[in-house]
Parts: structure tokens; C-alpha cells; sequence
């Protein structure tokens, strides 16, 4: 039955993602497409068992009365067909009522929403432009997906479960008091609206600092992930104690904004407890008084009293809920401000795959300045002939790497044109681009994966004879056979630790050589720095374009 139910929603959402909307409800209801059903039909017993909770107090000061006024001798004869009906009601309709609630809500929400979030925003920020990810940490980042997938979900369930539930509770409640006298439900309506001050008072403060704190999280995470991702530049200059201060700053900073929460919490709390007292006392005070006047029988005094006690219970629930509802909200704003950013380079509508049969490259009057007002390349015509390298020289700054970086399409240019065998790059997808031009770069980052699976990521249809063959090519096969790691990985199954720190610069290089030689590429780009090793592949890239 579980399967069946976790079945009903769908955690991996097929549609291409697009990007979110920047407003609350938009943002929100963008992530829930395949999940209103489920969400709706939750919301709906959510209100039918409330209803139901209510009229059982209900029975309860029914049932006081009866005992008062009726004969022992003749009550079940008197009472048998609705003591039955409220019997069924608890014992069979209550408890299902509250497996259908919690299969859908536990079993259908709580682990595919939240996923197909995370899957969706993590589609769509694998398209974001390189500058995106320069900008910002790469741990802050991933915090944001995992933050705001949650917050997303605790948002619409929050709305849609706990506050309907309470909703239709206090209405009914006041409805069930205004049967028995009108004036028991008066002190429930001034502790409504003492309650609803409280909220409007705390909840906006709540917000904001939540909001302030999601952003300092990730920022404290970053630190962190940094530190730990650079670990040895850290050791390298011996700044453990520069980068335990770094991370005690991003620290600092969370937990000013968790001392100004739990303030802010407290005070909450002190004020709602005060409420509900005084909720307590006015209704056994009024209730005694209409009881001592005959205006109300003692099954009612019964209903209120218990009503208020069981308000004051809920209230800190509701409390704690309401906060919970708007620190989420907090969380979700600041998750918005990355997840929500346009993709700065896209393909074209209807932009067709790259073809590339001889691999001419011509740089047509292209200016770039990282859109900013001083000279990085202006007006640069160059023409490089299918099968003929070229080398480019320059000083550090001059803009070689930014020519490789918008042969790529990393960045448009901000005028001329690119183009390959004829074709401007602009006009055709990224990714068919991308995949004709194989690169090599100095700082050679790989994967936190095996061997096999970043030499593969050059060919992933790659058969084991042609992985062998690159990697021989490359003279990586010898050392590659070497290899082991903690886990009991051997040879190409060994793990290569985060961005390839268990290997040495050289080798990182031969097995980014080797990616390239499996890619086989019509256009490779190469390093300078790696200028000696590619001297043994002169053979394999003669009818290509080098650069």
C-alpha cells in the first residue's frame, strides 16, 4: 500500500525546466505542478476531520446532559441509534479518515515534493553561464537547492493542511458555542483577535530574521565548503588559524541572527501563553455565570471549558506553526534570488546542432569587455584554417583565455560574430558546440568520481578497448594500472577525491588528455602549459584545429 501511494507523484518530473517565477505564489505554485491533487485532497480531510473533531465535543456536552436528565433504566433505549452513530463516527471513520491523511501527506508529499524541487532547480542552474558559478560560492549554492526545496514544501503544506485544519476548527468551535449561547462565544472572538494581533506583531520580525538567517547559512556553509575545498592552498601557506577566523566570521554572523530569532521567539511565546489564560478564565467565569442564571445547561459549560483548554493547547501548536510557516517564507524569498535568475547565455528559439566537417574557425570584428567599460578585445579578425595550429601568445591579462572561453559560448560577444565552418555559434545549440571542441585546460579539475567515469565523461558509449586505447595514447595506462584508493579500488575504479587531489598535476593532465583523445573532437584547444605533453599528439590530431 505504501508503494501504491508513493506511486501517485512523480519525484523526477520529465519537463525541461524552465525559469521560476521571482514572486512568492508564482515561485510556489511553479514547483508544485503534478502535486495539486494530492495537496487539495489533503486539504480536504484536513477540514473533514476537524469537522468531525469538533462535533465529537460536541457529543461529549450532549452526552453530559443526558446523563443528568435521563433514567438509567431507559437511557440506551432512549439514545441507542446516536450513541452508535457517534461510536462508528470515533472508532471507524476518525481512524480512516487519518490513515488516508497521513499516507498522502507522509508517503505521497513529504519525500517526492520536495525531490522533484531539488531535481528542477538543480536541471535549470546546470544552464546557468560559467560567471554564474564564479560569482558565488559553489557550497552556497547547493545549500539554497536544499533549503528551498524544503522551505517550498513546508510553505504550500503549511497553507494548505495546518491552517485549513484551524481555520474550519475555530469556525466550527465558534458555531458549536453560538448553538448553546451566544455569549460563550464572545470571549473566543476577543481571544481571536488578541491572537491575530500577536501574529501580525511578531510574524513579519520573524520573517525578515529568517530570511537574514537562510542567507547567513549559506554564506557560513560556503566558508566552510571553501576552506574544505581548498585545503591544500590552506595547508600549502599554513593558514589554518586565517581560515578558522574566515569560518568564525560566516559563524559569527548565523548566530547573531539566531539570537535575534529566539528573542523575538520568546517574546512570542510569553504573549500567547498570557492570551490563552485569560481565554481560560473568561470562559469558566462567563459559563458559571449563565449557569447560575439557567441560560445554559452544565453539557454546555462542559463544551467550553473543554474547547478553551483544547484552544490552548492548539494555540502554541499554531504558534510554533505560524512561525515555522514565515521563517520557511524567509527561506524560500532568499532561496528566489538564485534560483529565479535568468540564464544569462541560452540557445536560440528553434537554434539547430552545430556541423562541423572541417573545423574552420573565424573571428569576424569580435569585441568583448565583460560588459564593462575598458578594452579586454576589440575588434579581433582571425581565421584559422580547417587542420592548421595556431598558437596564441600574450602577456598575462591580454585575452587568450577569453577567446577560448567565447569560442565556447561561456560569454557572448558583445560584437562581430564566431563562427565555425561558416555557422555563428550564436545560431546553434550549446551543448552540440561543446561537443565538437575538445579542451585541455592548465588547471585540469576533475570529478570526485573514478577514473573510468571521468575518462568517460569524454564518451560515455565509450567501449573498454577505446578507453584503454586513449589512455595508452596519453601514456596515463601505466600509472592508472597503479592506482588504488581507501575503499579497496583498484586501476580505473579507483576514486580520485574531490576536483582529482589524489593526483598529481601530471597526472591529472594525462587523464584529461586521455577525456579529450575519447572525445575526439574536430576542434581542440589546448593549454599552453600542456604544450609538452600534447607533443605525441601530433599523429591523432593532424586533421584537426588546434589552438
Amino acid at each position: 500500500m505504501y508503494k501504491i501511494f508513493e506511486g501517485f507523484t512523480k519525484a523526477f518530473p520529465k519537463q525541461d525546466p524552465e525559469q521560476p517565477p521571482n514572486s512568492m505564489f508564482a515561485f510556489c505554485r511553479y514547483y508544485t505542478r503534478g502535486f495539486e491533487k494530492p495537496l487539495l485532497l489533503m486539504a480536504a480531510l484536513s477540514t473533514i476531520v476537524a469537522i468531525v473533531e469538533v462535533s465529537l465535543f460536541g457529543m461529549m456536552g450532549k452526552l453530559v446532559d443526558w446523563l443528568g436528565s435521563s433514567n438509567p433504566e431507559t437511557f440506551w433505549a432512549d439514545n441507542s441509534s446516536t450513541l452508535i452513530f457517534y461510536g462508528v463516527l470515533l472508532l471507524i471513520v476518525m481512524p480512516l479518515l487519518v490513515v488516508a491523511h497521513s499516507l498522502i501527506q507522509h508517503q505521497t508529499l513529504l519525500g517526492n515534493y520536495p525531490m522533484s524541487i531539488r531535481w528542477l532547480a538543480h536541471r535549470y542552474l546546470l544552464k546557468q553561464s560559467l560567471s554564474f558559478y564564479q560569482d558565488d560560492f559553489a557550497g552556497r549554492i547547493a545549500t539554497k537547492v536544499m533549503q528551498t526545496s524544503l522551505s517550498v514544501r513546508e510553505t504550500v503544506m503549511k497553507t494548505l493542511d495546518v491552517f485549513v485544519y484551524v481555520s474550519v476548527y475555530f469556525t466550527s468551535i465558534i458555531v458549536l458555542l453560538a448553538q448553546a449561547d451566544y455569549r460563550l462565544m464572545l470571549p473566543m472572538l476577543v481571544w481571536l483577535l488578541a491572537y491575530i494581533g500577536i501574529q501580525i506583531y511578531f510574524v513579519p520580525k520573524l520573517k525578515k530574521v529568517s530570511s537574514e538567517q537562510a542567507d547567513a547559512r549559506s554564506t557560513m556553509t560556503g566558508r566552510i565548503v571553501d576552506s574544505y575545498t581548498n585545503i591544500a592552498t590552506v595547508k600549502l601557506f599554513s593558514h589554518s588559524k586565517r581560515e578558522t577566523q574566515y569560518a568564525e566570521e560566516g559563524m559569527e554572523g548565523f548566530l547573531d541572527t539566531v539570537y535575534r530569532q529566539m528573542r523575538l521567539v520568546t517574546g512570542f511565546n510569553v504573549s500567547v501563553e498570557i492570551v490563552n489564560y485569560v481565554l481560560v478564565f473568561a470562559i469558566a467565569t462567563i459559563s458559571i455565570v449563565l449557569w447560575m442564571d439557567s441560560a445554559v445547561s452544565v453539557g454546555a459549560i462542559a463544551i467550553a471549558i473543554s474547547l478553551a483548554l483544547r484552544l490552548n493547547g492548539m494555540s502554541m501548536w499554531i504558534m510554533w506553526e505560524v512561525g515555522a510557516l514565515f521563517e520557511n517564507l524567509g527561506t524560500t524569498v532568499d532561496g528566489m534570488s538564485t534560483l529565479s535568475k535568468p540564464v544569462d547565455i541560452q540557445d536560440k528559439k528553434g537554434a539547430e546542432p552545430i556541423k562541423v566537417e572541417k573545423g574552420g574557425i573565424k573571428f569576424d570584428d569580435v569585441s568583448f569587455h565583460y560588459g564593462e567599460n575598458k578594452g579586454v578585445i576589440s575588434n579581433l579578425s582571425l581565421d584559422i584554417k580547417p587542420g592548421e595550429k595556431v598558437g596564441l601568445v600574450g602577456r598575462s591579462g591580454a585575452g587568450k583565455s577569453t577567446l577560448v572561453n567565447l569560442l565556447l559560448r561561456f560569454h557572448d560577444v558583445e560584437g562581430g560574430k564566431i563562427q565555425i565552418d561558416g555557422q555563428t555559434i550564436s545560431d546553434v545549440t550549446q551543448d552540440s558546440l561543446r561537443s565538437k571542441i575538445g579542451m585541455v585546460t592548465q588547471d585540469t579539475s576533475l570529478l570526485h568520481r573514478s577514473i573510468r567515469d571521468n575518462i568517460l565523461y569524454g564518451n560515455p558509449d565509450a567501449s573498454e578497448e577505446e578507453l584503454i586505447a586513449a589512455t595508452t595514447q596519453a601514456h596515463a595506462h601505466e600509472f592508472i594500472e597503479t592506482l588504488t584508493d581507501p575503499f579497496g579500488n583498484v586501476g580505473y575504479d579507483a576514486q580520485v577525491g574531490e576536483r582529482g587531489v589524489k593526483l598529481s598535476g601530471g597526472q591529472r593532465q594525462r587523464i584529461a588528455i586521455s577525456r579529450v583523445l575519447l572525445k575526439d573532437a574536430p576542434i581542440l584547444v589546448l593549454d599552453e602549459a600542456t604544450s609538452h605533453s600534447i607533443q605525441r599528439l601530433r599523429q591523432p590530431s593532424k586533421n584537426r584545429s588546434i589552438n
